[in-house]
């Protein structure tokens, strides 16, 4: 089970502008490791899908791979 939060949670904590400085930098932190695993973990599963299931959502190989090979920071 994933600790991540949820994109509600996230959506919660980014509309709390008066955050005290630490707190915000906490929150915009947290925020971003959150992206970057959902990133992480869905194009570790875009990898591998099979080649039926690329044509079902309309994404052709190369474009599946060039979406899988790039790092989890980058968007």
């Amino acid at each position: 089970m994933s600790h991540a939060l949820q994109p509600a949670q996230i959506a919660v904590l980014n509309q709390h502008a008066q955050l005290p400085l630490l707190a915000n930098i906490a929150v915009r932190f947290a925020v971003a490791v959150t992206k970057w695993e959902t990133r992480r973990k869905t194009r570790h599963a875009f990898k591998h899908l099979d080649r039926h299931l690329l044509v079902d959502i309309g994404v052709d190989k190369s474009a599946a791979d060039a979406e899988a090979s790039k790092p989890f920071w980058q968007d």
